[in-house]
């Protein structure tokens, strides 16, 4: 099978996230969790990286972190077979211990990383396995590090925390924590925050910005080294972008594209257009551009080009 590709660049910030194979279990003890943070500390380390967050769960963990140099291929390798030979030997087995290599969003900005910082340290909350009031001292989690002075080289939280207003001292962390335990009370607000679309897709941030990405690394979309899931993120995004464009291009808005007849031949040029210029299925067209299913986008774009013929 083909390794998927990733996305990097100098100073990207990732949610990095694996499961164990199988689903199976992998930190059942302090002993499996320590090892795993023990290994994430010297990749931190060996590769640069700023690390804002983690949590260590049973079967999965969380990293939101930065490269300041595009590594993010080598140093997980690095930190998931550093671990996986460390585990193995302890138990006396042998095999992989991850589902897949591991899933890496792109993150935009320091404000998506806050709700992302939010997000990783609530996950025991949200798992049923602490109590929001024991939010700030979950063992294997960074915020019990980051309160309780015990972080290490590496591990930062100035960007985050001025993104939400505060300090790093006694003052700002006591009203994180405070603020955190409010959030985990809110199920609405966590999904106005998209804690629902956290772990899913190819990126975290604003639309403008993933189709930015997108356009930028188009090539990435048509490689199949990249799982199905994150390909069709970037293809469509790059669809999207294309059509953007070729909206401002014609002097038309979204708002066209849902309110004018399905039949209208400029909306068909341009859906032409768009599937020419970037290959967009039919199926997302009809969706995007109020076309109707795929058999009737096919069935108008058809009629169009013959009558490009007369």
């Amino acid at each position: 099978m083909a390794r998927k590709l990733r996305i990097e660049f100098e100073g990207a910030i990732y949610h990095v996230l694996n499961r164990g194979n199988y689903r199976r279990d992998l930190f059942t003890n302090a002993g499996e969790a320590q090892a795993f943070v023990g290994a994430l500390r010297e990749a931190v380390k060996l590769y640069g990286w700023r690390l804002h967050a983690y949590v260590v769960m049973r079967n999965h963990y969380h990293l939101a972190l930065q490269t300041p140099e595009p590594n993010l291929k080598d140093g997980m390798h690095w930190l998931q077979s550093t671990f996986a030979t460390r585990f193995n030997r302890l138990h006396g087995e042998r095999g992989h211990l991850f589902q897949g290599r591991y899933q890496a969003l792109l993150v935009e900005n320091d404000a998506s990383l806050g709700r992302l910082v939010n997000y990783i340290h609530l996950n025991p909350v949200r798992a049923g396995i602490i109590s929001a009031e024991q939010v700030a001292v979950f063992r294997w989690s960074s915020l019990r590090a980051l309160v309780g002075g015990e972080r290490f080289a590496g591990l930062e939280a100035g960007a985050w925390l001025r993104a939400a207003g505060l300090t790093d001292d006694t003052e700002g962390w006591t009203t994180y924590v405070q603020r955190l335990r409010e959030l985990a009370g809110r199920p609405e607000e966590q999904e106005r925050l998209g804690f629902g679309a956290m772990s899913r897709g190819w990126a975290i941030g604003t639309e403008a910005w993933r189709r930015a990405v997108a356009k930028d690394h188009s090539s990435l979309a048509l490689t199949p080294g990249l799982s199905a899931n994150e390909a069709r993120a970037l293809r469509e995004a790059r669809w999207q972008t294309t059509l953007a464009d070729a909206l401002a291009t014609a002097g038309r808005s979204p708002d066209d594209l849902r309110t004018s007849n399905r039949s209208a031949p400029w909306k068909l040029e341009l859906a032409l257009a768009v599937r020419e210029t970037c290959g967009a299925s039919l199926a997302w067209l009809g969706v995007n551009m109020n076309l109707g299913s795929a058999d009737a986008a096919r069935s108008l774009l058809s009629r169009q080009r013959n009558q490009r013929k007369i």
